[in-house]
Formats: structure tokens, sequence, C-alpha cells
């Protein structure tokens, strides 16, 4: 008779995110997105879903003078606005109960999905401020 093993899993499960907890981690995020990287994108979309916290950013798009549009069906004023309005994924937290303590999914363009990470600091646990360190990559020009 074999035994179930309780293995640690930081990428699944997670507990919903009460209220002010999200209110808390939003506010954070966006004063560390202020303080750190200013100038590098022109909004930060903070969401929930559950247990489940969504960082995105947006910037404004490098068109190059000569990209002609006109093969997609718009206009280079379209192209543009609809470039603005493309979420940039950078990372993905869950929630476990404690509010320096999150796991997080780096989001990756090869795959197209989010993907388990451990963070800087080398462990699978790390705060909103960690998370958005990493994924900030993708805010550099």
């Amino acid at each position: 008779m074999s035994k179930k093993v309780w293995v640690y899993d930081p990428h699944s499960g997670g507990v919903k995110i009460p209220e002010a907890v999200r209110e808390r981690t939003r506010d954070r995020i966006l004063a560390h997105a202020q303080k750190h990287y200013a100038g590098k994108y022109t909004r930060i979309d903070v969401r929930f879903r559950g247990q489940l916290c969504y960082i995105d950013a947006y910037k404004e798009p490098f068109v190059a003078p000569d990209f002609d549009p006109s093969p997609l069906g718009v206009s280079r004023e379209e192209y543009i606005e609809r470039q603005r309005n493309f979420p940039i994924h950078l990372v993905r937290l869950r929630y476990f109960g404690k509010e320096d303590r999150w796991s997080m999914a780096f989001y990756t363009y090869s795959h197209d999905k989010y993907e388990a990470s451990v963070f800087d600091n080398g462990t699978f646990e790390g705060t909103p401020e960690e998370a958005f360190d990493t994924g900030a990559v993708y805010l550099d020009d």
C-alpha cells in the first residue's frame, strides 16, 4: 500500500486574494514601477482573478517611418493606436495568504504562455516588486 506524499508546488493552488490585499498590492506595484521604471512604459495594468495577479505594461510603439500597414487593412494611425493598446505581459503572481510571499510565472513570448519561474533571489517565493523587476526585462528598448 503506497502512501501519498505531499509535495510543495508553488505554481498551483493558492487562495483567493482579498480586496484589501488587492488594493495594497496594486498600489505597491504601481509605486515601484513609477519609482524604478518611469519613462519605460505609458501605463501599467494590474488585474486580479481568484488567487492570481497579472501585471501588464503598455508602451509607446516604435513604427518605422517607411512602414506601410495598408496590407493589414488599416491606416498608419490605426496601426499605431492598436499597438499602443496591445498589452505586454510581464508576470503572473500566485497568492498563498502572505503579502510578501507570492510565486511567479514569467510570460514567455516564445511559447506564448506563463512559465513557472524562480525569483532573482533563487527561491520560488518573493514580493510583487521583485516579480515586477523580473518582468521589466520587456520594458527595455
